[in-house]
């Protein structure tokens, strides 16, 4: 049998994440620290206190995941069949690069240099939240990718959540 992964399918213990919402603007100090947003900073609330991991996004993108919400989908793929080759891929690549991290006094986080390397995150970072999660872009790229939105976004709507009609069958 088959295992889906839910990837951090929002559950009780995380539901409060689920909100996460915003774009924001950021730099990058010389050390590699980000100030985070104190709009982001009050939707964590207590469980920004918790601590986050940070790890590469499926795209060139960092992504910080609130401690609850990485061990969620920590627990997913720990859950794989690691006989098979492609599951133990996956959850190579999956955790490679993970890295705890915590707010320090002035609410910074300190990217790695391998982190931002990998995500071409030199000083202008946009933070995109959303799902409990947030995206950490380097501005360009996250422009770019913005540039490459589907043209017609409510077909790309329809295919993703639109549901089937039973009477047409």
């Amino acid at each position: 049998m088959e295992r889906t992964l839910t990837f951090g399918v929002i559950n009780r213990s995380t539901m409060a994440l689920s909100n996460l919402l915003g774009e924001y603007d950021c730099k990058l100090d010389p050390k590699g620290r980000m100030r985070m947003p104190s709009g982001l900073i009050s939707q964590l609330g207590e469980e920004g206190k918790n601590g986050f991991v940070l790890n590469r996004g499926f795209e060139k993108c960092l992504v910080l995941y609130p401690r609850a919400l990485w061990d969620q989908i920590a627990e997913e793929v720990n859950q794989l069949n690691l006989y098979k080759p492609e599951n133990r891929e996956f959850a190579r690549y999956f955790f490679r690069g993970a890295q705890e991290i915590s707010l320090d006094a002035a609410d910074r986080i300190l990217l790695s240099k391998r982190l931002t390397d990998y995500a071409g995150i030199d000083k202008d970072v946009i933070l995109s939240a959303y799902s409990g999660r947030i995206e950490i872009w380097a501005k360009e790229i996250y422009d770019t990718m913005l540039d490459q939105e589907p043209e017609d976004f409510a077909n790309l709507a329809n295919k993703v959540l639109g549901k089937e009609d039973k009477r047409s069958e």
